[in-house]
């Protein structure tokens, strides 16, 4: 059960941002003390369907699942035929030893059990690691001086090969990718040395410029410049097509295509932009203020910030402020994956000092403020003091989503 915590993928409270915020918080932490860190993406080969049902049932019953319970996954899961039919040809009836029902409810929960010994593995080579379902993230920091890849990170991976084969999972390492991580001037001094390169089951998985980790795009400096043109790309392409379309449709129509295409992609794990030059998320603000354009049919030269708050929109920069408080709060009552709690710390004054000091939260040192100083644990306390003592004290989440809104949103309307 020790390896239940860093399982993302289908769990109450846990979600893709969830994960890559406590990802992106210790690869930021690295590069911000001066260390450079590898990351790897692990890709499996049709994982769901050559689970073992053997090894499944046991595992189950390992983690204390038996008698009625686990006879009725014996059941469930057992005793399946198949056969291929074309036209009127078919052919004949083979049984289903291996896999779990596609598109099922219990299928993600299932694999995340089969998959849970393999954390026990990479503890032991002191890897540390994230998956969300299927995708699996690995990574280790190293000093710039030391070997790149240590030592310990390729017999681990050989190990995690193995694993996955004698439990009829094939890693593919011909798609698991590879990405060096660190502060620029740290990369800077890594690049005198020769090219890393990582072997898995016989592939060469070289160093990529960038990844995409659960829909978001990574470089190596956690820039997330790259991300920012995709989604600036993607936007733009459906505005245009929603713009032709505008004479047609009603405003409360319009509305929904544009959060269908183009703000939900602008909001989807936007608490990772917090601390991001303003020059990137003013590339962002254009398309909100384009969107905001296309469904009043406002003129480019009317001025946008009346609009914004028609719609009842904060702007790009305090959207991004709103989602790291909301889930700042959830972590601090227990609403959030418990990686992301233990990242909090609750200030104390060495003096009893409660009116100035409630709610509070210790803000940890950082050395650089494009590195640590943007990481979930450094940035949500920061953003959280600034709170009013009635917001951070709220016992229910609704009216502190909604007082938080309302802060990000007073402090639009004051600075304009």
């Amino acid at each position: 059960f020790d390896n239940v915590p860093f399982q993302s993928g289908f769990r109450p409270k846990h979600s893709t941002e969830t994960a890559l915020a406590k990802i992106t918080n210790d690869l930021l932490l690295a590069a911000d003390s001066g260390l450079l860190t590898i990351l790897i993406l692990l890709d499996l080969s049709a994982a769901f369907n050559t689970i073992s049902h053997p090894l499944l049932l046991d595992r189950l019953a390992g983690i204390g699942i038996t008698g009625a319970a686990l006879s009725w996954f014996t059941s469930y899961l057992t005793g399946h035929q198949q056969f291929v039919q074309l036209s009127n040809h078919k052919s004949g009836c083979s049984g289903v030893s291996l896999g779990v029902p596609q598109g099922s409810v219990l299928g993600p929960l299932l694999f995340t059990t089969y998959l849970l010994l393999l954390g026990t593995l990479l503890r032991h080579h002191g890897v540390h690691f994230h998956c969300y379902a299927d995708d699996t993230q690995v990574h280790i920091s190293t000093k710039p001086t030391a070997a790149i890849p240590p030592t310990s990170l390729i017999t681990c991976l050989e190990e995690i090969r193995s694993w996955l084969s004698r439990n009829f999972l094939k890693l593919n390492g011909n798609k698991t990718e590879a990405l060096l991580i660190g502060s620029k001037s740290t990369l800077t001094n890594a690049q005198h040395t020769p090219a890393p390169l990582i072997i898995i089951d016989g592939f060469p998985v070289p160093f990529s410029s960038k990844v995409k980790s659960l829909g978001v795009i990574l470089v190596n400096t956690l820039s997330f410049a790259p991300h920012i043109h995709n989604i600036t790309r993607t936007a733009f392409f459906h505005l245009r097509n929603i713009a032709r379309l505008r004479p047609s449709l009603t405003q409360s129509s319009t509305e929904i295509l544009v959060h269908s295409f183009v703000t939900s992609r602008i909001d989807y794990c936007s608490a990772l932009l917090t601390g991001l030059p303003t020059k990137l998320i003013n590339r962002l603000q254009i398309i909100q203020n384009s969107a905001a354009r296309i469904i009043t049919r406002t003129k480019s030269s009317d001025h946008i910030t009346p609009v914004l708050i028609q719609l009842h929109w904060l702007p790009v920069h305090y959207r991004i402020q709103y989602k790291t408080l909301l889930l700042t709060y959830k972590a601090l009552h227990n609403l959030a994956p418990s990686y992301l709690c233990d990242l909090l710390q609750e200030y104390t004054p060495s003096r009893s000092l409660r009116s100035t000091s409630a709610g509070l939260l210790c803000i940890p040192t950082s050395r650089l403020t494009t590195m640590g100083a943007r990481s979930f644990s450094c940035s949500a306390p920061r953003l959280w003091n600034t709170l009013p003592p009635h917001i951070k004290q709220s016992d229910t989440i609704k009216p502190s989503s909604h007082n938080s809104k309302l802060t990000c949103s007073n402090s639009h309307t004051t600075s304009n």
